[in-house]
């Protein structure tokens, strides 16, 4: 979760996979969308959109989850 985002490039399929796959199961609680391939998606296009400087996994696994945040709340 230190990592920074413009690391998330270089990971290979195995730990990106891994890694989506537990943060869909610690978060689908919230919201059945935020599964593993969303995560997926938003942090490639984290990382691969514009240019990440020194935002950390964390800081984007949250930004990931505020925008599929639950309007109704």
């Amino acid at each position: 979760m230190d990592d920074k985002v413009a690391r998330w490039p270089r990971a290979t399929t195995e730990e990106k996979v891994d890694f989506a796959t537990r943060l869909g199961k610690a978060f689908s609680r919230l919201s059945p969308e935020l599964d593993q391939r969303y995560f997926m998606s938003c942090l490639e296009e984290t990382a691969n959109i514009g240019n990440p400087r020194d935002i950390k996994i964390e800081e984007a696994v949250k930004l990931c989850v505020s925008v599929k945040k639950d309007p109704a709340e």
